[in-house]
């Protein structure tokens, strides 16, 4: 895991094809660091050994000093559904059945080009999906990919871009960049 030194955000009004600065932490709202709090308490008291991550789009805008209210929670050692169950029914013990609403899993679907089984569920009013890190492999005569667990290494070198291949470790509070690309271009 790389360490990564950002710049102080952006001005809120910016114009177009300025470039964008990036924190140098993230800073979480309340909601979030209980919504966080009830997914490592999760993993703590049913004993997962599970490092959660977010990921994605969330990350890139608390990076750019941005609200996101979509989270994305990648897991190191399980399917989001797996982890969904335990959540599901530790939440609804500590909070209340009402905590979680809309639980559900899609499927894995190859011939509708879904290939990663997701849990989708409301918690505390924030819409969060819960996925495996993945890694992607493809034979000769095939575009469709073969999925396993991955590690954060090989799911954040699959991503589109390299601001997404940050990671944003609940465990540790630290933002990951296993890739080293982020630093490398902030370093340009």
């Amino acid at each position: 895991v790389k360490a990564i030194t950002m710049a102080e955000p952006a001005p809120k009004k910016q114009k177009v094809g300025q470039q964008q600065q990036l924190r140098a932490s993230i800073t979480l709202t309340e909601e979030e660091k209980h919504l966080f709090s009830l997914l490592l308490k999760t993993s703590e008291e049913c004993a997962l050994g599970t490092t959660l991550r977010a990921v994605g789009g969330w990350v890139r805008d608390k990076l750019l000093g941005r609200e996101s209210k979509d989270i994305d929670i990648a897991l190191d050692n399980m399917y989001g559904s797996e982890f969904a169950e335990h959540l599901v029914k530790y939440v609804g013990e500590v909070e209340g059945p009402t905590c979680i609403s809309g639980y559900g899993i899609i499927r894995t679907n190859p011939e509708q080009s879904k290939h990663l089984e997701t849990a989708t569920l409301n918690m505390c009013g924030v819409p969060v999906d819960l996925v495996n890190l993945r890694c992607e492999s493809y034979q000769e005569d095939s575009r469709i990919p073969q999925i396993r667990i991955g590690t954060p290494t090989e799911d954040a070198l699959r991503r589109d871009l390299t601001i997404n291949a940050l990671f944003y470790n609940l465990n540790t509070g630290a933002v990951e960049d296993f890739t080293g690309q982020v630093r490398a271009a902030l370093a340009a």
